[in-house]
C-alpha cells in the first residue's frame, strides 16, 4: 500500500469516527487549537521570518511572498480569532432542510451531514491550516493538509501545535493530517475511493494543475480577474473610494480589481480623472486604451511612467500587482457584456446611484459576487460573517463564492417507517397511495 493510499485511508476511517461526535466536542477542539496558536505566537512567527528571508533569497514572486507573511497587520491575531469564531457558528451539521410525510408512519427528512473526506492544497498563506483545520473539525469533516515548501517552517511549527491541541479530545487522530511530501500529493489526487473533496489555494497555475490531474471533484478558482464599472451617475468621491480600495487594499489577493470600466461621455470628463488620480496616487500603473488616454491628456493627468497602452490580454491577465487595465463603455450593458466574457466570474463591483441600473448589473453579471457601490475586497469568509474560509469558488455545482461551513456540508435523506414496504404502493405493484404531506 502506497504512503498516500495509507494517508487516505486514515482519514477515510477517522471520518466515520468524527461524523457522529458532538458540536460540544468540536467546539472544545477548536477552542483548544486558538489557544495553544495564541500561546506560541512567538515561535510561530519566528518560524514564519525563516520562510520569508528564504523566499527572499530563492526570489519568490512578490504576490506569493505578501501571502506568505503571517506577521502582517492583524493576519495572525485574525487567523486565531477565525477558529474561535467558527467554534461560535451554529452546528452546521443535522439540520432538517426537507420533512415530507409520505403516509402515516412513514416519514422523510432530509438533513445536514459531512462531506467526508477533505484534502486541502495550499501555497504561501500558512494560516489556511487553522483556517481549514477549524472548518474542517466544525463540519464534521475529516481533512488532510499539504502546504507549499515556501511555508514549510511556519507548517511544521503550526501543524505541531494542532496535534498538540487536538491530543486528549474527541476528535480522532487520523481527523487532520498534515502532510510534507510533495511525492504524496500525485498519489492523493488519484485516491477518489477515499477522498471526497480537493480544495486548492494558491496560484492559477496549481489550480489548473490539480483539476487536470485528479478525478475527485476539485472546489476552488483559477483566477481572480475582478472588475469595476462606473456609471455615467456614479458619485465622484464614492467611485474613488470603492475603486482605491478595491486594487490597492490587498493586491496580491483574488479579490482585488484588475479591470476598470468607465461609461463614455460625461464620465470620461467628471470621473475618470478623479479615478485615476486616486490610483495614480496609490501608486497604480493604469494600462490604458487609447480612448482612455485621451480623456485622461485633455484632463491633464498626466504620468508618463505609470500611464501606459493597455493590449488586449490586459483585461484578461491577473495582474497581483499594483497595474490596472482601464477601458471605456457604452453602458451597462456593454458593461455586462464586456465582465461576462472576460472575467473569472469572482467578484465584480458596479458604481451607481441608479438602483435600477444596479439591479441590471447584479441580476445579469454571471459571477460567485455582485456589488452595488461596495469594495470587492469583501468578497471574504470572514467579512461574510463565516468565521473564515476554505477558499472562494468559481464552480456552479455545489458551492459558490466564500466557502464557509455550508460549503463543507452536503445532505443525505432518513426515512422513518414503521414496517411499510414499497410493493403495498402505487408505482410498486400496490394501490396504496402516498400522502406528501409536507411536515
Amino acid at each position: 500500500m502506497s504512503s498516500a493510499e495509507e494517508i487516505a485511508k486514515t482519514a477515510a476511517a477517522a471520518s466515520a469516527v468524527l461524523r457522529p461526535v458532538s458540536n460540544e466536542a468540536r467546539n472544545a477542539a477548536l477552542t483548544k487549537i486558538a489557544e495553544i496558536l495564541m500561546a506560541n505566537k512567538a515561535s510561530i512567527v519566528e518560524a514564519n521570518k525563516i520562510d520569508l528571508e528564504n523566499a527572499e533569497k530563492n526570489s519568490v514572486a512578490g504576490p506569493l511572498v505578501k501571502r506568505l507573511d503571517l506577521s502582517k497587520g492583524d493576519k495572525f491575531d485574525a487567523m486565531c480569532q477565525g477558529v474561535l469564531d467558527v467554534a461560535a457558528l451554529p452546528d452546521p451539521i443535522g439540520k432538517v432542510t426537507f420533512a415530507s410525510k409520505l403516509d402515516d408512519g412513514l416519514e422523510l427528512y432530509r438533513l445536514t451531514c459531512p462531506i467526508g473526506v477533505v484534502l486541502a492544497i495550499f501555497e504561501s498563506r500558512p494560516e489556511v491550516i487553522a483556517n481549514i483545520t477549524a472548518l474542517a473539525i466544525k463540519s464534521g469533516n475529516a481533512v488532510i493538509l499539504k502546504g507549499g515548501k515556501e511555508s514549510l517552517s511556519t507548517f511544521t511549527v503550526i501543524s505541531k501545535l494542532v496535534r498538540e491541541a487536538l491530543a486528549g479530545t474527541e476528535i480522532p487522530s487520523g481527523a487532520v493530517q498534515l502532510i510534507e511530501s510533495r511525492q504524496d500529493v500525485a498519489g492523493l489526487l488519484s485516491q477518489d475511493q477515499y477522498i471526497d473533496l480537493v480544495i486548492p489555494r494558491g496560484s492559477n497555475e496549481l489550480v489548473r494543475s490539480i483539476k487536470d490531474n485528479t478525478k475527485i471533484p476539485v472546489l476552488g478558482h483559477a483566477d481572480g480577474l475582478c472588475n469595476a464599472y462606473i456609471n455615467g451617475d456614479a458619485d465622484v468621491d464614492m467611485a474613488v473610494r470603492v475603486v482605491v480600495d478595491s486594487k490597492t487594499n490587498y493586491v496580491a489577493a483574488c479579490n482585488a480589481i484588475e479591470g476598470l470600466l468607465i461609461q463614455r461621455g460625461e464620465a470620461l470628463t467628471t470621473l475618470l480623472p478623479e479615478i485615476a488620480k486616486g490610483l495614480l496616487t496609490a501608486g497604480v500603473t493604469l494600462k490604458v486604451t487609447p480612448e482612455i488616454a485621451d480623456a485622461l491628456a485633455k484632463a491633464g493627468v498626466a504620468d508618463a511612467e505609470k500611464i501606459v497602452p493597455a493590449e488586449d490580454k490586459d483585461f484578461e491577465t491577473e495582474f497581483l500587482s499594483l497595474v490596472l487595465a482601464v477601458g471605456a463603455v457604452d453602458g451597462v450593458e456593454e458593461a455586462i457584456a464586456h465582465i461576462n466574457k472576460h472575467s473569472s466570474k469572482h467578484t465584480d463591483v458596479i458604481v451607481t446611484s441608479s438602483e435600477e441600473t444596479a439591479n441590471k448589473f447584479m441580476n445579469s453579471v454571471d459571477s460567485a459576487g455582485v456589488y452595488w457601490n461596495a469594495s470587492t475586497r469583501f468578497a471574504d469568509g470572514f467579512r461574510y460573517g463565516f468565521g473564515t474560509e476554505v477558499g472562494i469558488s468559481t464552480s456552479k455545482i455545489h458551492a459558490r463564492g466564500p466557502v464557509g461551513l455550508e460549503g463543507l456540508t452536503c445532505y443525505h435523506y432518513q426515512l422513518r417507517g414503521s414496517g411499510q414496504v414499497a410493493g403495498d404502493y402505487v408505482g410498486a405493484g400496490g394501490k396504496k397511495e402516498f400522502k406528501h404531506e409536507k411536515l
